[in-house]
């Protein structure tokens, strides 16, 4: 992944922003039926046409017009394109006027190899919903760095809306006002073990909310685009991983000051993420649970984990940037401001 050249154009000031509010975030416009959104992948490829067909569905339901980037079918290897592309697709979705939002189709991997050629002018120019999770995450930390725009860490298009991922994914995206209290599904899921939130050290926190795909944090770590944690709300989520990996990029995080750094931290969904290859060399193996007691357990700050962000069916839609109170004994996040206008 490419991102060692430093963009040598500085971005306009974000309070001469259009959306621009006295607290210096870029609030993006909040959507309403009828509105046509921009699908992009700058990913992984899709190129299934039942995929496809699905993808538009699943925005008409939400009674949106999918506008579909003209390299949204190309395939390079296991990318959604060339890196031209892909930036290209991106660009002219934010270039467009017509398009009030940009969703992603997917996740996989890629997004990082486009951070040193997006045209962040033209994004702080033209502020819009930006929507995807997963290796998604270096985009949403460029853009915040660069720009200084809420953007929202949800769904994919593919994702599998849930009653609750479609509750709270229309709150985040088509509401003004602040989100407030964000916890799992309540009633009878409650119990299913991916809902069970654990409280790991006690206590209230307040910070501006980051985060997301833990192994996007950790490999743009080093570069201008890496996560700035210092009194911030840090959400972490990941898939697919075993605990010693697991492990290796929470030390790294460490290691690189970001966890001391952060007010508080949840780390969500963890799905698949257990032991399972017998090596010689890890004769037993911790859990994901004890990993995370190990570390996350010994700093000074709040944290829980079990909250239903990234890899799972039931999933919240967190607007990144804005105000929030994290409390550890209640297994919730709090959002204090409005993400879009």
């Amino acid at each position: 992944m490419t991102r060692r050249r430093y963009l040598s154009t500085a971005i306009a000031a974000s309070a001469a922003l259009p959306a621009a509010q006295a607290d210096g975030l870029v609030r993006p416009k909040a959507l309403k039926p009828g509105d046509t959104v921009g699908l992009i992948t700058p990913s992984t490829y899709v190129s299934d046409p039942d995929r496809i067909a699905l993808a538009e569905r699943t925005v008409r339901y939400f009674g949106l017009i999918p506008k579909f980037g003209k390299n949204v079918k190309q395939r390079e290897g296991y990318l959604g394109g060339s890196v031209e592309d892909r930036l290209a697709d991106l660009h002219a979705m934010f270039r467009d006027p017509e398009v009030k939002a940009v969703f992603c189709i997917r996740g996989g991997y890629g997004s990082a190899q486009l951070l040193d050629g997006i045209d962040y002018e033209l994004i702080a120019a033209n502020p819009k919903i930006f929507l995807g999770y997963s290796d998604i995450t270096a985009m949403h930390l460029a853009i915040r760095r660069r720009v200084g725009m809420v953007t929202f860490h949800g769904p994919v298009v593919l994702s599998r809306f849930t009653g609750y991922t479609r509750e709270h994914f229309r709150k985040a995206l088509f509401e003004t006002k602040p989100l407030g209290v964000l916890g799992n599904p309540p009633g009878e899921d409650a119990l299913r073990p991916g809902h069970t939130t654990r409280t790991i050290r006690p206590g209230r926190a307040r910070g501006r909310l980051t985060g997301g795909n833990l192994t996007l944090i950790s490999t743009t770590l080093g570069t201008p685009y890496e996560i700035d944690t210092k009194g911030r709300i840090l959400f972490l989520e990941d898939v697919d991983e075993q605990p010693y990996s697991i492990d290796r990029m929470l030390t790294q995080l460490r290691l690189a000051g970001k966890l001391d750094a952060a007010a508080g931290i949840v780390f969500g969904e963890c799905a698949d993420c257990r032991p399972r290859d017998y090596k010689p060399s890890f004769e037993s193996n911790f859990s994901l649970g004890e990993i995370l007691d190990r570390i996350l357990g010994k700093l000074k700050t709040p944290v829980f984990s079990g909250l239903t962000v990234g890899h799972t069916d039931d999933q919240l839609t967190l607007p990144l940037g804005v105000m929030t109170t994290l409390d550890a004994d209640r297994g919730e996040l709090v959002i204090e401001e409005a993400a879009a206008v």
